[in-house]
């Protein structure tokens, strides 16, 4: 297919890069964009010659998280998760539509079976985090930031919701109560980056591990990624995802009815915006 949103590109042997490509929405995600995503990951699987798959984004921001403007549903496209119901009225669609596109492709990313490194650079918001997590490795910039502030919407935070994993379950809790970013520093002393470096060496920085990744046999780098998602979901992770994502349709299902969608608290909103300013 032609994709629109991202670009699919080969930068050096064995390595595939998929590079979300909408910098003058500061990367903001559509259902065009995470279908296209789904599809390019399926590409890099699927292909024998790829061992280690790059995900990055064009402009200043890696991601300033969903696209609440561009109007869409599951219906517009060919469904991966095979959730259904994508234009039932109520609760009932809009979960199907959440489903689909952030818990089940998600997911799916998370267990590609070949070792995925996000490059990240810039603001990821929320939404954006849901691109980030997924990957085994995390490189970023030194003035990279990492936020989650949609307890402001009345929810318990985005939906693929592995922050307890991510940061531990204090700072966690901190994030999501407070809505402010957390640095790249911050993130790497925590665990939930791996490298941190200068913007400028970002990219070079990024594929050299890639490279060096995509020396080992591809059997071994499979078997090592199911070794480690096993122990964390023999720790209970989907169940706690799916726990978490009942949770999270439950505070829309109430700001809809109570608050009729908008933030509950408009100085979360304040962030939100500031958040995503360039």
């Amino acid at each position: 297919m032609t994709f629109e949103r991202i670009r699919y590109d080969v930068p050096v042997e064995r390595v595939a890069r998929i590079t979300l490509a909408r910098p003058e929405a500061r990367n903001a995600q559509d259902y065009r964009m995470l279908h296209e995503l789904d599809i390019a990951f399926q590409r890099a699987t699927l292909d024998d010659d790829i061992r280690v798959i790059v995900l990055a984004a064009d402009g200043p921001h890696f991601s300033s998280g969903h696209d609440v403007v561009t109007p869409s549903t599951g219906a517009d496209f060919e469904p991966h998760c095979m959730t259904g119901g994508y234009t039932q009225e109520g609760q009932a669609g809009g979960m199907a539509n959440e489903e689909e596109f952030y818990l089940g492709m998600c997911w799916r990313w998370r267990n590609v079976p070949k070792p995925t490194i996000a490059q990240v650079q810039g603001k990821v918001i929320a939404g954006g985090l849901m691109l980030v997590w997924p990957m085994d490795i995390i490189v970023a910039s030194d003035d990279a930031t990492f936020s989650d502030p949609t307890v402001a919407f009345a929810v318990n935070g985005h939906e693929y919701h592995t922050h307890t994993w991510e940061l531990g379950a204090r700072k966690a809790k901190e994030m999501l109560f407070r809505s402010h970013a957390l640095t790249a520093e911050e993130c790497r002393q925590l665990g939930m980056v791996n490298h941190v470096v200068a913007r400028e060496d970002l990219e070079r920085t990024t594929l050299g591990i890639a490279i060096e990744i995509a020396q080992r046999p591809a059997f071994g780098l499979k078997l090592a990624k199911l070794s480690v998602n096993g122990a964390l979901e023999a720790q209970g992770q989907f169940t706690a995802l799916r726990h978490a994502f009942a949770l999270h349709q439950t505070g829309h299902a109430n700001a809809r009815a109570v608050f009729d969608g908008v933030p509950v608290d408009p100085t979360g909103l304040d962030v939100i915006r500031q958040l995503s300013r360039s």
